[in-house]
């Protein structure tokens, strides 16, 4: 029985199928856009059976045999993507493909949805809310949303398994590809291997100080575990947070790389680009007592830990490939 792995080849795609080899699994197979991309990198310690290219997925989707479920991770996560036909087509339209086929084969369906459907947080950071009354603040985070919202539309069409997540701010290895999306710990790391000092952005709201803006930052490999957890208990279906449920600042994050680095912080901060300053989120955190309830109970990294591992295992070991 064959797992498929959508985004495999990327940050959270990739450490999945590390987590499912760990776990005994390689019957995988991975889909992506690799191009002209070093994200093949991320499959060189990695056991699978082939490599899909996302174009070409959904017309031999139907020529797969015994799928024992679907982990649908692959997404234009970009932020500040302005061409919505796009996030659409990709984000929405395909998804919906991969949910109506699972439904039709009755195959576990998995698939990332995002923190980035809450907005501003006016309405809080509760997975028990009406998501009709969410705002995004960007194409990326709408377009996610849609789905989730066609996802509750549905009256009797649903895979065996079906589970959303929303992903909150994931970072560690294997992210070494996504160019300024990548997290502020890998940007960080090495703007202190370059000239000793990481760059934070100053805060444009007055509730918040300098350095001061809090986010749920989650480490991959606990979102992965997680994951499998999912994949191991098919009575769990919904919409779900995936975070730590903690709010941490971006201060305490620099600060996690000096101190992983044994160095003393050395923190300067800059002006935010004008175009992110009204889409800014300045505060997250995932409520996780829905997937609690549930049965999930591993503990998650804090910040300190978790950039303790991603630094030294990781990082300070030539960007090492989880």
């Amino acid at each position: 029985m064959s797992y498929i792995v959508t985004g495999g080849v990327g940050f959270i795609g990739s450490c999945m199928v590390r987590t499912l080899n760990d776990a005994g699994i390689d019957d995988i197979i991975v889909v992506d856009n690799i191009a002209q991309t070093d994200k093949w990198m991320n499959l060189r310690n990695k056991k699978y059976r082939t490599y899909i290219h996302k174009t070409v997925f959904l017309e031999r989707l139907p020529l797969l045999e015994k799928i024992e479920a679907i982990i649908h991770l692959g997404a234009c996560s970009s932020t500040t993507e302005r061409n919505f036909d796009y996030l659409w087509t990709n984000n929405f339209e395909f998804t919906k493909t991969l949910w109506n086929y699972c439904a039709e084969k009755q195959i576990p369906f998995i698939y990332a949805s995002s923190a980035a459907t809450y907005g501003d947080g006016a309405q809080g950071f509760d997975d028990r809310q009406n998501i009709e009354r969410l705002r995004p603040l960007n194409g990326y985070g709408y377009s996610k949303q849609l789905f989730d919202l066609w996802v509750k539309r549905q009256a009797d069409r649903f895979p065996s398994q079906y589970v959303g997540l929303k992903f909150f701010n994931v970072y560690g290895p294997n992210e070494y590809f996504k160019g300024d999306m990548a997290s502020m710990v890998f940007h960080g790391y090495r703007q202190v291997r370059g000239n000793g000092v990481i760059k934070l952005f100053r805060s444009y709201n007055s509730n918040y100080e300098d350095g001061l803006q809090l986010r749920d930052f989650v480490y991959v490999k606990d979102v992965c575990a997680a994951m499998l957890w999912i994949l191991e208990h098919p009575e769990v279906n919904g919409l779900f947070n995936l975070g730590t449920g903690r709010a941490q600042s971006f201060l305490e994050l620099a600060e996690a790389v000096f101190h992983a680095l044994d160095m003393k912080p050395n923190i300067q901060y800059i002006e935010m680009p004008i175009y992110l300053r009204e889409k800014y989120q300045y505060y997250t955190k995932a409520e996780m007592g829905k997937l609690r309830e549930r049965g999930y109970l591993r503990p998650f990294l804090d910040v300190e830990h978790g950039v303790m591992d991603y630094v030294q295992e990781h990082l300070s070991r030539g960007f090492e490939i989880y």
